[in-house]
């Protein structure tokens, strides 16, 4: 089908950039990334394999750093503050989601903003709000490009998300009004949801919520971004029900395929621009 959005295409071509801009790096040292993992969660372990194989194929250093499901807030606080002051490393992530004695924010607030490769801290979103920001959240990050890349305009659209998340909603609603879009941000307990989703021209679910787009909530213009990262009956899936819908949709992304290989790529690309700013380059 010639209307399915091809994210892992699209993330190998910007990784094959990527991965010659490094090259061309003149000093010794190339960009480093960390990825912080508590406990053992079957998703984040293939996330951030994901992850690593990404960096390595690139020319990115990356490294886990893994501890024991019942580490002590402090402890990780400490662990954090050891790599804010790591003069060579240029990234750091906190995979998610986290044990329930840690407070997340408080976690991922302990991050140095100069060292925040997935565009969370409170001083990236409010330089991302201000479109004064060359570091953004990766998944909002991948989405726009996947969007600009199929030349689908932004400018003036009535674009609809379903999701007020701090890491993908919220940012993404802001991107997108810098980019001169009419936005409406919804959620799972918006009155008349999909009426309010069927007006438009692009739709974009980041609900977590495994079927709830079904023809009911598109038209035959519209462009469908699925966000959502579901298991059904032991199957990953998206937000939408993509057999029923891919034919009633002028462009759709496909789970998996679309947008997640788009934020690894993201991710990268902000790693790679924090490590040219530390440098000077």
């Amino acid at each position: 089908m010639n209307n399915i959005i091809d994210g892992k295409l699209y993330a190998q071509e910007l990784n094959t950039n990527l991965k010659i801009s490094i090259e061309q790096i003149k000093t010794k040292r190339k960009p480093k990334l960390m990825i912080i993992q508590v406990g053992d969660n079957l998703a984040s372990n293939k996330y951030i394999k994901n992850k690593l194989n990404a960096c390595n194929k690139v020319g990115i250093i990356g490294e886990l750093l893994k501890f024991e499901e019942n580490i002590i807030e402090e402890k990780l606080i400490e662990e954090i503050r050891k790599l804010n002051e790591n003069k060579n490393v240029d990234g750091i992530i906190v995979q998610l989601p986290l044990p329930n004695q840690l407070n997340e924010k408080i976690i991922t607030d302990t991050i140095d903003p100069s060292k925040d490769a997935d565009g969370f801290s409170p001083i990236t979103l409010g330089n991302v709000m201000l479109n004064n920001s060359n570091i953004f959240p990766a998944t909002p990050f991948g989405i726009i490009k996947l969007l600009e890349w199929k030349k689908i305009n932004l400018i003036g659209a009535n674009i609809v998300i379903i999701g007020r998340s701090n890491i993908v909603g919220k940012p993404l609603a802001n991107m997108l009004i810098n980019k001169s879009a009419t936005v409406t941000v919804c959620n799972t307990k918006t009155k008349k949801l999909s009426e309010i989703c069927k007006t438009a021209d692009i739709l974009i679910s980041a609900a977590g919520s495994a079927k709830l787009i079904t023809e009911d909530f598109v038209n035959r213009d519209m462009t469908l971004i699925d966000v959502g990262a579901n298991f059904l009956d032991g199957k990953y899936c998206g937000d939408v029900d993509f057999d029923n819908v891919k034919d009633k949709v002028k462009f759709i992304t496909p789970v998996p395929g679309g947008v997640g290989p788009m934020t690894i790529s993201c991710l990268l690309q902000n790693t790679f621009n924090l490590y040219n700013k530390k440098e000077n380059l």
